[in-house]
Parts: structure tokens; C-alpha cells; sequence
């Protein structure tokens, strides 16, 4: 098919889903061009030829809404349920990322170390106006209507969000979940037994690192460059030596690196694993924290064979105080939506409708505009406050999203050393131990960078600074 009758596909097959519902405005021209990288003359021919079929209407000075329909496409038929799978047991890096996260609450520290986004910028009490009001009009919910997938509402704005990102999803693949975690942890049990090898980017995010280890598999770290991401030639190499049985990354503003995967590496990154029918694990919690002038892409944008699990949240773009995450689990569906009924059952329902509320009436492009300038510019604020009061050999990422910076410390810099000097002084900040299963990172450290400027941060760099250059010159003495 040419560009726009794909478009046009892409969308005829929403609103059949029931993504799009009657009277829905599409997005308009220019977005819908900008995110699909397609020229405005290919869209509108898209949406004339809709217009023509009679799918949407045009209205002046409005745009393009979804005409009323007379009847709605079924719902897909689910896949056959998959088989239970075994629980094991957990390891050190769990610990100490616990003890990490705990001194996080101490009264009065500067939260360099924290993994949370500040709070302060998010819609909560926005949200909680919904679900206060949610409560008052609904006071007889049972556990049934928590059951997976979750709330159809949610469900339905979930994938009209994808579909507003340029990524046309299948509601009946959403399974909505207690944050992004649950759905890693749901995906990998899909996907992968005890015992089993997974291959990781190096560092990595340790909320991966602890599903690895909870479920007594093998974590094996493959080299990772902090601008293109996971080397595709050494996992090349890797898959015809050993057998690996899924495969888990973070492509978009990686945690603690802040990489963007380029397109092609995510390309070649999908087409490898599926020559080997290897899962991958796609973990895109800050796909909404870019800073370019338009979103990235997924790795779920180039799965022709449903490989690709990929799990997301609100946590980290609206707010944390409700854990709502999703998964689209690809050919794994049914395993995961069993799974998560075994595992926790249920996903509270008020929160989930809350949030549907909210992505439906209010703000959230808007909100996230907001959100995006203060993390870039924080971003720029804090790399130049550690490279002037840091020693010399001290190097910084560049993120392209997100809102943490991985610090290389001088060589023989030791990070833990680092952060019990700084938590003495009420600072926290994130070690690198945590961000690899064998130590790979003892001269490293991760830093938050989403709260506010203000000078309180501003000392606290500075002192970590000081502290630095001490442990350094300790080393060379």
C-alpha cells in the first residue's frame, strides 16, 4: 500500500477496535504528520480518503472527528491460556537497592539518589478530583470488575495514546498492571523458566536486574554504548554461543544512561531476535520524557511477529501516587493476563478509571510540554554544575529524555564510599553497584536531576564535589 493509504488503514482499524469511538477528534494534520513522519499532503490525502468512506467528517475551524457509526467491529478472540510457571528466589543487588531507596526518606536529604520524579509538576490533585468523584457516584464495585485486562476506558485511551504516537496497537493486547514493574515482572515470566540465561544491556536498570534475580535466572550483561545503546554485534556474536532466552532493554532515555536508540539500531535489534525467535522485553517507561520535537519510537513499531512485550506506565509522566502500568505482551498475551490473575489478581479500579478521566478531558500534552522544557533544561544545569565542581576525569551522559545523569567518577573512585560519606551529609545518590549484577560499576553514580534548581541542590553538587576530589586523593596517595 502507498504511505497514506497505510495511514488511512491504520486508523480505519481504531475506530473499528473501538479506540476511536464516535465523535473523537483525530489528531490533527500537522501532529498526526509530525509523528508519523509523513508529509502533510500524504495525511490529508489519508483523511480525505476516509472522509470519502465516510470513517470521519471534517469540521470547520475543528478538525476531524470520527463520524457515528452504526455498529462496532467485535472484539478479537483471545489466545489459548498459557501454562503456570515457578517463582525462585532473590539475590544481593535486591538489598541493596532496598537499603538505597530507604535512605532516600531520610528527613531533610537532597534526593539526588532518588529513582521517583518529583512529584510537584504532576496533575495530582486533578486526578484526585476524579476519583473522589468516581467514588461518590460508585459505591458498589466488586473484585469482578478489577479482573484483567483492566479497565476498558483506560484500555481504550491507552491505545489511543500509542495510536496518537504513531503506533497503531490492539486494545484486546492491553493488560493493564500495578505499575511498570508488575509488567516486567508478568513479561519475563511469559517468556523465560529458572534458570534460564536473559541477556541485558550494561548498566542496566536494576528494577530488571531484581525480576532476574527473583525468578532465578542468569543475567548476562552485554556492552552498551551510551549513544546507540545495546551492541547489537556483540548479541550477534553472543547467540551462536549460547542459547538465551529473552531479552531485555530500555531503547528510549535509558536508565541510568539516558541514551536514545537510533531507529536503526531498533530495527536491527528486533529483526535479529526474531531470526533466533528470541522475546524481547521492551521497558519504555520514559517514552513521554523526550526532549526532541517529536516522540521516539519503539521497538514495538518494527515486531512483525510478536515478539516484542512491551511494558510502560503513568509513574514516571503523570503521576506515582497511582502505580497504573500496562503491557502489550505480543504473542504472549494470554500468558501474561493469566499470569497477572495468579500473581495479584486484580488492578484497582478507581485509579484506573481516574486516569481514563483525565487522559480523556484534560491536558496531557499540554502537562508533558511543561514537564519536558524544565527536565532539559535541568538536564544542561546540573552536567555543568558536576563537570565544574567535580575533579578532573569526572565525565557525564547526554540524555535525550528522562531525568537522570550517570556520573564516571575519576578512576578508583569508590562510589559506595561515596554515597555513606554523602547520606552523613544528608545527600543521596545512586550508586553504580546497583546498575550491574557483577559490580561493573564500582566509579559510577546516578543522579536525579527532575526536582526544581535551587540552591540547596546547587550545595549539595558542591559538597559532593568536595567529596570526590577527598576519596580521589586518598587513592593516589
Amino acid at each position: 500500500m502507498n504511505l497514506y493509504e497505510t495511514l488511512a488503514a491504520d486508523i480505519e482499524s481504531q475506530v473499528a477496535r473501538g479506540v476511536l469511538l464516535e465523535g473523537d477528534r483525530l489528531p490533527s494534520v500537522r501532529q498526526t504528520s509530525q509523528h508519523r513522519n509523513l508529509s502533510i499532503s500524504t495525511v490529508l490525502r489519508a483523511y480525505s480518503m476516509l472522509e470519502s468512506r465516510g470513517v470521519i467528517e471534517s469540521r470547520p475551524q475543528s478538525g476531524y472527528f470520527v463520524r457515528p457509526r452504526t455498529a462496532h467491529a467485535p472484539r478479537p478472540a483471545a489466545a489459548p491460556a498459557a501454562p503456570a510457571l515457578v517463582l525462585s528466589s532473590e539475590v544481593d543487588v535486591s538489598r541493596l537497592v532496598l537499603s538505597t531507596l530507604r535512605t532516600i526518606r531520610t528527613q531533610g536529604a537532597v534526593p539526588l539518589g532518588s529513582p521517583y520524579p518529583d512529584p510537584s509538576p504532576f496533575p495530582w490533585p486533578r486526578i484526585s478530583q476524579y476519583a473522589n468523584a468516581l467514588a461518590r457516584r460508585a459505591r458498589h464495585w466488586s473484585v469482578m470488575d478489577d479482573l484483567p485486562p483492566g479497565n476498558p476506558e483506560l484500555i481504550r485511551q491507552i491505545a489511543r495514546r500509542h495510536m496518537e504516537n504513531g503506533l497503531a496497537v490492539d486494545p484486546s493486547e492491553i493488560i493493564v498492571t500495578v505499575g511498570a514493574t508488575e509488567a516486567i515482572n508478568l513479561c519475563l515470566q511469559a517468556v523465560a523458566r529458572p534458570g534460564d540465561t536473559v541477556a541485558v544491556e550494561s548498566p542496566t536498570f536494576y528494577a530488571m536486574l531484581h525480576a532476574i534475580e527473583r525468578m532465578g535466572m542468569r543475567a548476562l550483561e552485554v556492552p552498551t554504548d551510551p549513544r546507540e545503546g545495546i551492541s547489537v554485534e556483540a548479541l550477534r556474536t553472543i547467540l551462536t554461543q549460547q542459547r538465551v532466552a529473552a531479552c531485555m532493554v530500555m531503547p528510549n532515555f535509558q536508565n541510568p544512561m539516558g541514551f536514545l536508540m537510533p531507529d536503526a539500531r531498533k530495527r536491527e535489534l528486533v529483526e535479529l531476535l526474531a531470526s533466533h525467535d528470541i522475546p524481547v522485553i521492551e521497558n519504555d517507561v520514559y517514552h513521554e520524557l523526550y526532549y526532541g520535537d517529536s516522540h521516539p519510537t519503539s521497538l514495538k513499531a518494527y515486531d512483525t511477529k510478536g515478539l516484542v512485550l512491551h511494558c510502560s506506565s503513568f509513574s514516571k509522566s503523570l503521576t506515582a501516587n497511582y502505580r497504573i502500568g500496562w503491557a502489550l505482551p505480543g504473542r504472549y498475551t494470554a500468558q501474561v493476563e493469566k499470569l497477572k490473575f495468579l500473581n495479584t489478581l486484580t488492578t484497582p479500579t478507581l485509579p484506573q478509571m481516574a486516569i481514563a478521566e483525565y487522559l480523556q478531558n484534560d491536558g496531557y500534552d499540554r502537562h508533558l510540554r511543561k514537564v519536558r522544557k524544565g527536565y532539559e533544561q535541568r538536564a544542561r544545569m546540573m552536567a555543568a554544575a558536576v563537570l565544574r565542581f567535580f575533579p578532573a576525569g569526572t565525565r557525564v551522559s547526554t540524555p535525550q529524555g528522562g531525568y537522570v545523569l550517570w556520573v564516571e567518577l575519576p578512576a578508583g573512585v569508590d562510589a559506595m564510599k561515596l554515597y555513606a560519606l554523602a547520606l552523613e551529609r544528608k545527600i543521596t545518590v545512586g550508586p553504580g553497584h546497583m546498575f550491574s549484577a557483577r559490580g561493573s560499576y564500582p566509579n559510577y553514580i546516578r543522579l536525579n536531576y527532575s526536582y526544581e534548581w535551587s540552591k540547596e541542590i546547587e550545595e549539595a553538587l558542591r559538597m559532593l564535589g568536595r567529596l570526590v576530589s577527598q576519596l580521589a586523593s586518598l587513592r593516589g596517595s
